[in-house]
């Protein structure tokens, strides 16, 4: 039996390489005879552009941006493609990541260090950018990548607003004519691994903020300054950022990028497995292993596992499906793409615990379900 592990990452956890590492190694210390394939995936979320810079034979450009807080910090992009194409992570410059728990502040913290990294992209000529955008320190509706590439957003006054998102209740105006030219004649496509809108009771501030250290006042104030800046674009040019499609992900930026620059969200598994040359991959298989963190409903709106199962599915492939956390309760919609899902821990334990062995609990699962396939 030849094995296709295509895991995505388990969050804060293992990053979706190490994933497909440790279930390789338990299939080849169980007593199946087997091959495998490591093919670690991502859907635009935290770690994405490195593996799409490893697949597509990248380089990495060092740069010195600034923070979700505006501090200095060293960062990086990716050049591929005879250096035309650049590939950034949001998460990079503007990651949850690069913050401590204490300073998680969404009403402050903003994407203009992710602007920067594109304005240093343009300066190497590149005329395409994949922008991978999950792990978002931010709900600024891209507005701080906006201001970096010479946007600015005005009071009524015609003062720029400095403080954003926070400052954008104030907003009366925007003026787009600073706007980088060279962003005319690049593509600019963002990989999105949620459908959910800009706003309302699905958008970004009330279903994302929380994650990021809003408070309930918080995500009113944020809901509030997404509605304005909706509403004076729409008065200004007649786009709507509240019917796109992707539109919530990544704090809002998903919808600003395509309403002030055509950006062209994407669906992020399915870009990432076209460009990475899954569907060879998947030709010699007779069964694949997928997974993250947790694996539930949501994980059909667009989650890597699900974009890996849909593939392997039509072409009548098993799928066994590994994660830390699966429902109580069997889904039908979940069995309609997994054959098998199974939790990987062995016994009770608090979060923290199952984080820190979540590699241990990958190897000893997949060996056990190649010992049980052995049978």
């Amino acid at each position: 039996m030849h094995i296709l592990v295509a895991p995505n990452a388990f969050k804060n956890s293992l990053d979706a390489g190490k994933a497909a590492e440790a279930i390789c190694k338990g299939f080849q210390q169980s007593r199946l005879l087997c091959t495998t394939t490591c093919f670690p995936v991502g859907d635009g979320g935290d770690g994405t552009a490195a593996l799409l810079l490893r697949y597509m034979n990248g380089t990495t450009v060092s740069a010195a941006v600034h923070d979700p807080l505006g501090r200095i910090i060293s960062s990086s992009f990716g050049l591929t493609d005879d250096n035309k194409t650049a590939v950034i992570e949001l998460a990079d410059a503007s990651g949850l990541k690069l913050l401590q728990p204490h300073e998680y502040d969404p009403l402050h913290t903003t994407t203009y260090g992710t602007g920067e990294l594109i304005k240093l992209a343009l300066d190497k000529c590149v005329n395409k950018v994949i922008l991978c955008i999950g792990g978002s320190a931010t709900t600024d509706a891209g507005t701080g990548i906006l201001q970096a590439l010479g946007v600015k957003f005005c009071d009524d006054k015609g003062n720029d607003l400095t403080q954003l998102p926070v400052d954008l209740k104030m907003l009366a105006g925007i003026d787009q004519t600073g706007i980088d030219a060279r962003l005319r004649h690049t593509e600019l496509i963002v990989l999105c691994d949620v459908e959910n809108p800009l706003l309302g009771v699905n958008g970004a501030a009330n279903v994302f903020a929380a994650q990021k250290g809003a408070s309930k006042n918080d995500v009113l104030q944020l809901e509030a300054c997404m509605m304005q800046l909706r509403t004076v674009l729409f008065d200004e040019t007649g786009k709507d950022m509240a019917t796109v499609k992707h539109g919530g992900a990544a704090g809002g930026v998903a919808t600003g990028l395509h309403a002030f620059l055509n950006a062209e969200l994407v669906n992020g598994i399915d870009y990432f497995l076209d460009v990475t040359g899954f569907e060879k991959a998947l030709q010699n298989a007779g069964l694949v292993v997928t997974g993250e963190g947790s694996m539930d409903a949501q994980t059909l709106q667009g989650k890597a596992p699900f974009g890996v199962a849909k593939r392997a599915k039509e072409k009548l492939v098993t799928v066994i499906g590994l994660a830390g956390k699966v429902p109580l309760h069997i889904d039908e919609d979940l069995q309609k793409y997994f054959d098998i899902l199974l939790p990987i821990g062995n016994e009770a334990a608090d979060i923290k615990t199952a984080i820190e062995n979540t590699y241990d609990n990958l190897v000893r699962t997949a060996e056990q379900v190649g010992n049980l396939l052995a049978m």
